[in-house]
């Protein structure tokens, strides 16, 4: 390991090649908004490309939500990437527009344009991967958010460290070693006032839930957060074999065609019939909360002819053998 790499630095390396999040001679686009964390993984990428002989590239997205603050983020990226050497990607965005026209909520919006984009550059680009500076409390903030809206324990994973091109190698570090890290580099970074607040809920989880957790019991909450987002990676991780290997047994059971044989999910534990229910709403693009489960597995104990309504304009009918998933006209 090359010498002139700080505690940091070594870190952050010792984390990609362990986790094979990046393979030598790949080429990196780093998500850059012009926040703390998100630099911090712009130089920690350029401090360890020559060591990984990968190249590294920066996209920033400007949703124009925070007027003249927005453009200076812009400008903040463009100069960094710049004294870097590194080529940067930017694009400008209608976002409440957008969201008002696709009835989304304006955060909801700005993800989808995002990963959007991200997805167009790596095609048009040749980006092997994507990287993002989601940091260990931003696993915590994401684990609490979805046990709020009843997730189930396998959906209390958290943020995934390789998910498609899609690679987060601050997952691991602390926001105690990032505001370090930029310090001793001497970094400049932005800040966005809205994320002061208390408004969206993820937010107030991250300024109230957790300062007073962390207040009556000190600095167990984060790692007891990460380790139960480990342990229900891996019960997801044996879940999505098992399910296969159900439905390879039982195909009555596979929801590709809109139908669910009714039979052969009762002869299912009410975990696995929920599981498998999750899974075809999942593919839908429907909600599946805890609620909405049990709303079906409540259907599976009435009889053929009974219905029940969904978000995202699907019917699930109980017609004859089996439960179809319809687009409600």
């Amino acid at each position: 390991m090359p010498r002139d790499l700080n505690r940091i630095e070594r870190k952050f390396l010792e984390q990609l090649t362990a986790r094979k999040l990046v393979l030598p001679g790949e080429s990196v686009l780093a998500a850059v908004s012009g926040g703390p964390d998100s630099m911090a993984l712009l130089h920690l990428l350029c401090s360890v490309r020559l060591v990984l002989r990968c190249t590294v590239g920066v996209v920033h997205c400007n949703f124009q939500l925070r007027g003249g603050e927005s453009l200076l983020d812009e400008e903040h990226v463009l100069h960094e990437a710049e004294a870097l050497g590194l080529r940067c990607h930017v694009r400008r965005f209608d976002t409440r527009a957008d969201a008002a026209a696709r009835k989304r909520s304006i955060e909801e919006t700005a993800r989808m344009e995002r990963y959007a984009f991200f997805s167009e550059l790596a095609e048009s680009e040749g980006y092997r991967k994507v990287a993002t500076g989601h940091h260990v409390s931003d696993n915590a903030e994401t684990v609490l958010f979805n046990l709020f809206r009843g997730a189930s324990v396998a959906g209390l994973r958290g943020i995934r460290a390789y998910h498609g091109r899609i690679i987060r190698p601050l997952l691991l570090m602390s926001k105690r070693d990032i505001m370090e890290y930029l310090e001793m580099r001497g970094i400049c970074y932005r800040i966005d006032a809205s994320n002061a607040g208390v408004e969206p809920d993820r937010n107030f989880i991250r300024h109230r839930v957790i300062p007073l957790v962390e207040e009556r019991f000190g600095d167990k909450l984060l790692p007891s957060l990460q380790r139960l987002s480990l342990h229900a990676a891996e019960l997801e991780e044996f879940l999505e074999l098992h399910f296969e290997e159900l439905v390879r047994r039982d195909p009555g059971l596979s929801a590709e065609d809109g139908r669910v044989s009714a039979d052969s999910l009762k002869r299912l534990t009410v975990f696995e019939q929920k599981e498998l229910f999750k899974r075809a709403l999942r593919d839908l693009g429907c909600e599946h909360s805890s609620r909405v489960l049990q709303r079906l597995v409540d259907l599976l104990g009435t009889q053929p002819g009974r219905s029940t309504q969904l978000s995202g304009g699907i019917d699930v009918l109980w017609k004859g053998k089996y439960l179809l998933f319809v687009k409600r006209r």
